[in-house]
């Protein structure tokens, strides 16, 4: 656009772009000087404060650095998180750490933007949690050089079992005593977060936050979400990426299954579709605006389409009261897309 501007008035034409984050959006830099015949004869860093002096008359033709895009996402999000903390006063943050891949990611960029020294990372198995877990955890703790913690939640877990008992008497067990755990780990998290002044990141991701795979006031808790607009499938490449000269983020956070364990053997996929088809819909759906029947036209199984908008539409009043998060796509969810919470409509 800028080459062509300049190209067409015969001038040349100076981009002067802000670095840094403003809450959810994040300015990249980046700033740019064309001659008059739309060459880029000058260009400013990503993602970081710059000066640039050039000579529009006998400046040469320049080639702008290229960046993969999980380096360009990677450090979109340091940048926001670094100036959202200093801007609101905060100086570290605490992190709840499963041994998967989402909590890992996010501890890692954390400690990119703070520094090891103002990251605590805290472990909160249950007996559900799982031994590999743990050790990824810790082993992801001792590859950032931050604080670790361990924190059982399994004695409060069954003294609110027992205190609710009489009230559950003669019902199954379901997602109601999943969801306690979750929000039992919240508990703990804010109290850290509340004790030592430090923020606590949510480490939820875009595709989750999409179809409600969250507890509100459980894994929800927290005053900012870091990787909220990354799709699952981006948070496996970023981290790939993370690793690409040494192991930071454990082998075996990406590779195994994802899972909440908060049941005996549970998956993500037990519940939802396989990530790449999740997101492969929502990025049509919610970046595309495409309808239902489009989707479905393009090949996706109906019944796989129309249960995902379902649970898009149906999770709008989680997402209403989640924390702010880095937009980092086209179209991230909160301000710049609001649906109605209380409906009565539905695409079919």
């Amino acid at each position: 656009m800028l080459s062509q501007l300049a190209l067409k008035t015969e001038r040349p034409v100076v981009y002067c772009n802000l670095v840094g984050g403003n809450d959810e959006l994040v300015f990249d830099g980046a700033s740019m000087a064309f001659n008059g015949s739309g060459q880029l004869i000058a260009h400013g860093k990503l993602f970081e404060e710059d000066f640039v002096v050039f000579d529009i008359d006998v400046a040469q033709p320049v080639v702008p650095p290229e960046i993969v895009d999980e380096e360009k996402v990677y450090r979109a999000l340091v940048l926001g998180l670094r100036d959202y903390l200093y801007k609101c006063g905060f100086k570290s943050a605490v992190i709840g750490l499963s041994g998967g891949i989402d909590s890992a990611l996010t501890a890692a960029i954390a400690v990119q933007a703070l520094g090891k020294e103002n990251v605590r990372g805290v472990s909160l198995p249950s007996q559900f949690s799982s031994q590999g877990s743990l050790d990824d955890a810790r082993v992801l703790a001792t590859n950032l050089g931050i604080r670790y913690d361990v924190i059982p939640i399994q004695p409060a877990f069954e003294a609110a079992k027992a205190q609710l008992a009489p009230v559950f008497v003669g019902l199954k067990e379901n997602t109601t005593e999943e969801n306690i755990q979750a929000r039992l780990r919240g508990v703990i998290l804010m109290a850290m977060s509340n004790k030592f002044g430090s923020l606590l990141l949510t480490t939820g991701n875009k595709s989750e936050m999409a179809v409600g795979y969250c507890t509100l006031y459980g894994d929800m808790n927290g005053g900012f979400a870091v990787i909220s607009d990354v799709p699952k499938t981006m948070v496996y490449r970023i981290s790939n990426w993370v690793n690409r000269e040494r192991e930071i983020i454990p082998t075996a956070s990406i590779t195994k299954a994802p899972s909440a364990e908060l049941r005996p053997n549970q998956t993500d996929q037990d519940s939802l579709p396989p990530y790449d088809v999740l997101d492969a819909i929502l990025e049509e759906y919610v970046v595309n605006l495409k309808t239902t029947r489009d989707i479905i036209a393009m090949g996706f199984d109906e019944a796989t389409v129309k249960r995902v908008v379902r649970l898009i539409d149906f999770s709008e009043y989680k997402r209403r009261q989640a924390a702010p998060g880095l937009k980092v796509t086209s179209k991230a969810f909160g301000v710049g897309r609001r649906i109605p919470i209380a409906q009565r409509y539905r695409d079919v």
